[in-house]
C-alpha cells in the first residue's frame, strides 16, 4: 500500500511535529508504485502551477507556498507562512 498525504500547516511537512496528523487535508491510497507515481505527478503539476515556491527533501517530502498566504500567530505576534505539504508513504 502506498499513500500520498496532503497537509496544510505553518511548517514544512518534513518536520512532522507532534500532532502533525491533525493538519492532514487528504490521503490518497494506491495499490502499486506506478499508481502512486502517477498520482504524485498529477499533484505536483497542479501545485507547481498554483504556488510560486517549492522545496523538497529525501524524495518523499514536498512543500509548496506563496508569499501571500500567511496566518497571524498571536503567541508569537507575527505572521506565519502557510505550507502545502505532500508526504509519500510506502
Amino acid at each position: 500500500m502506498f499513500k500520498l498525504i496532503y497537509m496544510k500547516a505553518d511548517y514544512e511537512p518534513w518536520w512532522q511535529f507532534e500532532g502533525w496528523e491533525s493538519n492532514i487535508v487528504s490521503i490518497n491510497e494506491y495499490e502499486t508504485e506506478e499508481q502512486l507515481n502517477d498520482g504524485l505527478n498529477t499533484i505536483l503539476e497542479k501545485f507547481r502551477a498554483k504556488y510560486e515556491h517549492e522545496a523538497s527533501r529525501e524524495d518523499k517530502y514536498y512543500a509548496f507556498w506563496t508569499d501571500a498566504e500567511c496566518e497571524f500567530c498571536e503567541a508569537c505576534d507575527d505572521d506565519l507562512q502557510i505550507y502545502h505539504g505532500i508526504i509519500i508513504e510506502k
